[in-house]
């Protein structure tokens, strides 16, 4: 089962969660976005009951509320954080979070802008795990049990405006920068633990080839962590991180230019595929906005 946001042009009440067929060309409505989060793992559980229809007659958007928090683990790969800032160094014991806003995601296939400042665009494969129930005060192994599904990711990153502080948000938030492919219940991926392989391409060259079983801070302790400071909720989100391999890290160092396609496949999860465009098309598809950011979606 893959699990996805839509907006039907027309007969539709705003935002729905539906159903992606296996040839990607229909669609089956399962519910409201915000019944949907009431309760997912319910609808996750049963065949959906909204209508099908042709996928080619929606909008694909994020499944994700406007008011979830995207929580974003950095340097949760030991071969990344050797390449990166812990470089000889001890890793921390806690892990570096960071935040992305839900009106930087978009879906598979979006154009994603270059900011006129950048030059260009880092690609970073991740997976997200996605929070099904409330988590107060919880145990790693409560945390686990409360993901209902997983995604892939790309956190497509600004390096030069990560770079400018120590911290890293505004490199993290750019205009569609956060692609994310449809949610798999967490039922039929199994834990992250087992390995399943991630690898990022651009133009057709692989640039990125891990297993998630190399992760240092594992989904139940992370999210346990964030647990006792901050009330978790169904529909938040966590980005794991990513793999060696980043752009910035080369020798020279790569970065994504406009024409450029990148590609997130991971193991059960399927590939999430983007084109990078120029600033000039930062209001081009979706607007200024990504889709997480229109009028309807921001009424709960």
């Amino acid at each position: 089962m893959r699990i996805v946001g839509v907006r039907r042009a027309q007969g539709g009440s705003g935002m729905e969660v539906a159903t992606l067929a296996e040839q990607d060309d229909e669609i089956t409505v399962i519910a409201p976005l915000a019944d949907f989060w009431a309760d997912p793992t319910r609808y996750l559980s049963r065949p959906p009951a909204g209508p099908t229809v042709p996928a080619s007659s929606v909008e694909r958007v994020p499944p994700v509320l406007p008011g979830a928090r995207v929580f974003c683990i950095g340097l949760n790969y030991y071969a990344h954080a050797a390449e990166g800032s812990f470089r000889d160094q001890e890793l921390p014991p806690y892990p570096t979070l960071f935040a992305r806003w839900p009106q930087s995601l978009t879906v598979d296939g979006a154009e994603v802008p270059v900011p006129s400042n950048e030059e260009g665009l880092d690609w970073e494969g991740e997976v997200v795990a996605w929070v099904g129930a409330p988590l107060v005060d919880a145990s790693p192994e409560e945390a686990l049990a409360s993901v209902v599904g997983y995604s892939a990711f790309n956190d497509l990153t600004s390096r030069r405006a990560q770079k400018l502080t120590s911290q890293w948000i505004l490199g993290k938030n750019g205009d569609r920068s956060g692609p994310l492919g449809p949610l798999v219940p967490a039922t039929e991926v199994g834990d992250l633990k087992q390995g399943l392989r991630l690898r990022t391409r651009v133009n057709g060259e692989t640039m990125q080839d891990a297993t998630t079983d190399q992760m240092i801070y594992a989904v139940g302790d992370t999210l346990s962590l964030i647990s006792h400071t901050l009330t978790l909720r169904p529909g938040d989100l966590l980005a794991t991180g990513t793999p060696a391999g980043v752009g910035y890290s080369r020798t020279p160092p790569q970065l994504l230019q406009p024409g450029d396609t990148v590609e997130v496949e991971v193991e059960r999860l399927g590939t999430v595929r983007n084109t990078v465009v120029g600033n000039d098309r930062r209001s081009g598809p979706g607007g200024l906005r990504s889709h997480a950011d229109q009028p309807e979606a921001l009424t709960p």
